[in-house]
């Protein structure tokens, strides 16, 4: 059976917090288009990880639900046994509380894929379990009105191994309309010079497969990061190092916890970027354009937002995530 693993990352000190606006948030200029996007107001992205704290002050109130999907513990218990879906639920859709998330008015649909291991917050996940959170993505679209349909999955882990059963049920999501984004995956190797010129490829799944969107990391001052994945199935990059966001409240006394936030580094938190710039791109097109674009039109307006840093295509593939190029207001037709 193929198990997958959150991708590993470091954890620094979030002192010195001095505003609310995480760095990487600003990187990609989220806070530029917030207006003409309504903070990404009523867009459902659902986070395939290790559960969240439903209770934290800036993710509160951003839960439209919550279930696990794995064998132990009960279905209506979400809660993060690890911390990794905290702090990717926070670089999504975090109100602002403490700190804001690229989409704070977005919500949430919490899937704990995950269960413990041996290893203190290392836990595991099985395909069968990602599958069962994918379908059941697809049944709350069909059961549920227009409004409330999940637009968005984020996935922030990998494993080396190809699973037939976990990309047909990708390629269902898919053909139902809704866009996969997941992590590269932290394998990288940039050679001894580390200059951001790959000699050799790295692949995880399901990163790999061509209908997903994957994404590679960068630091936040716009250089390669030797951990980030390098092969020509990344489609953009996006901040993925000394990235800070929401962290379980219960897991303070860890290193480098503090008041329910953490800064954390890895192409795990390059995707939430690009997942809660996705939610701003739905909800500003769709109002300008008055209809409900297709995940094939979703894909082309997130590539248009990106710029080349002048990387190998491995490294960066179509660019850094900007979320004002290739941006442009509609004309309100309704004065």
């Amino acid at each position: 059976m193929t198990t997958y693993r959150i991708a590993p990352y470091t954890i620094e000190t979030a002192d010195g917090r001095d505003e609310k606006t995480p760095p990487g948030v600003k990187m990609i200029k989220a806070p530029e288009v917030w207006d003409d996007s309504e903070q990404g107001k009523g867009i459902v992205v659902a986070i395939l990880d290790t559960g969240c704290d439903k209770n934290h002050p800036d993710l509160k109130d951003r839960i439209l639900f919550g279930k696990n999907t794995t064998e132990r513990g009960n279905e209506s218990d979400f809660s993060d046994i690890a911390g990794h879906g905290t702090h990717v639920a926070g670089t999504i859709a975090a109100n602002g509380t403490g700190i804001f998330g690229v989409a704070p008015q977005a919500r949430l649909a919490i899937y704990r894929v995950f269960t413990p291991t041996a290893i203190p917050n290392r836990p595991t996940a099985f395909n069968k379990d990602i599958i069962t959170a994918i379908h059941d993505c697809i049944k709350w679209n069909q059961e549920h009105s227009k409004e409330d349909h999940i637009r968005i999955i984020n996935m922030s882990f990998g494993s080396p191994d190809d699973d037939d059963a976990l990309h047909k049920a990708i390629q269902e999501a898919v053909k139902n309309e809704i866009l996969i984004i997941c992590a590269a995956g932290n394998e990288g190797d940039s050679g001894s010079g580390g200059d951001g010129s790959p000699d050799k490829d790295e692949c995880s799944y399901p990163a790999k497969y061509p209908e997903v969107i994957s994404v590679a990391a960068v630091t936040l001052d716009r250089k390669f990061v030797d951990f980030s994945n390098t092969n020509i199935d990344n489609d953009l990059a996006a901040p993925g190092s000394g990235i800070l966001s929401t962290y379980p409240k219960d897991k303070d006394n860890r290193d480098g916890i503090k008041d329910g936030y953490a800064t954390l580094s890895g192409t795990s938190m390059a995707a939430p970027h690009v997942s809660g710039a996705s939610a701003l791109i739905i909800k500003q097109c769709e109002d300008d354009f008055k209809r409900t674009l297709t995940e094939t039109e979703i894909y082309a307006q997130l590539i248009k937002r990106t710029v080349s840093l002048g990387l190998d295509r491995r490294v960066e593939g179509n660019g850094l995530l900007d979320l004002t190029e290739g941006y442009r207001t509609f004309p309100n037709t309704n004065q």
